[in-house]
């Protein structure tokens, strides 16, 4: 019979933050769906410029 090596890993911090954020990431997806979803963003003014057709019909 071959006696096999065993390999000792090491759990380090950084190992345990990566499968936090790759579980959190997961779940995320899980509830929103497939790619990127902006959680915070600036509020737009409605007096803001802008120089897209859909904006500039919508003010005449």
């Amino acid at each position: 019979m071959k006696k096999v090596k065993r390999r000792i890993v090491k759990v380090t911090t950084m190992d345990a933050i990566k499968a936090i954020r790759r579980g959190g990431r997961e779940a995320e997806q899980d509830l929103l769906g497939p790619g990127f979803h902006s959680l915070n963003h600036v509020h737009k003014s409605k007096k803001m410029y802008t120089r897209k057709k859909k904006h500039k019909l919508a003010g005449e």
